[in-house]
């Protein structure tokens, strides 16, 4: 399989999540990828989730109910540790649907509400950090070429 061509920053779709156009940043250091969920509940055995920002664009009260999920250690760059709820979900990439792990995190202090790191970039994306948008051009280009 050959391996897309991805810059170091995208917008691109969680459709089951129910955002899009989210700013992500490929992050080649991180392992697992990130994404930021303002409030975790637990309820039943199932982890509700509301993803809602007033910093991040398109992060609107968006509420999920996963019945599976488990909990990681995550290290942060700082070498800090911390245990996250992980969930399985979509993402779209060039039009074409992924599976990725995504641990939950409060990253409203952050610039960019999502990490996509090397777990999931493996073996799919190689990264050239002189480019942007790659996925979200590819996206506009091909939506806009449609309705013409």
């Amino acid at each position: 399989m050959s391996k897309k061509i991805i810059g170091r920053v995208d917008k691109i779709d969680f459709p089951k999540l129910g955002l899009f156009n989210i700013d992500v940043k490929i992050d080649t250091g991180a392992y697992t990828s990130a994404i930021h969920c303002s409030e975790i509940i637990i309820e039943n055995d199932s982890l509700r989730c509301i993803f809602n920002s007033d910093v991040h664009q398109n992060f609107g009260k968006t509420e999920i109910i996963f019945d599976t999920y488990t909990k990681t250690n995550v290290k942060s760059s700082n070498g800090y540790k911390e245990n996250r709820y992980k969930v399985k979900s979509e993402v779209v990439f060039f039009g074409k649907n992924y599976k990725i792990n995504l641990t939950l995190s409060t990253r409203d202090d952050m610039k960019f509400p999502v990490l996509i790191g090397r777990q999931f970039l493996k073996q799919k994306f190689i990264v050239d950090v002189d480019l942007d948008y790659v996925s979200y051009l590819y996206k506009t280009h091909h939506e806009y070429s449609h309705s013409i």
